[in-house]
């Protein structure tokens, strides 16, 4: 599991520069690289969406920031 929270982790925070880059500046890196509408492109932002639903889900299963006692 914990391999896969890191993996989560990191396509999300891709997904969040990748977002930071089209509001700053219109620039999609993700489209740059691989092509306005690939099939790698769509894998890519899939695999980023995946791994939102996964942390929502640990977050809400888990509560990984409730205090304890």
């Amino acid at each position: 599991m914990k391999t896969a929270s890191i993996i989560a982790y990191v396509l999300v925070i891709v997904g969040a520069i990748v977002w930071l880059l089209v509001g700053l500046f219109d620039f999609n890196l993700v489209n740059a690289i691989f092509g306005n509408t690939s099939v790698v492109s769509r894998i890519i932002y899939s695999l980023v969406g995946i791994s939102g639903l996964y942390l929502i889900f640990f977050a809400l299963a888990y509560r990984p920031f409730s205090e304890v006692g």
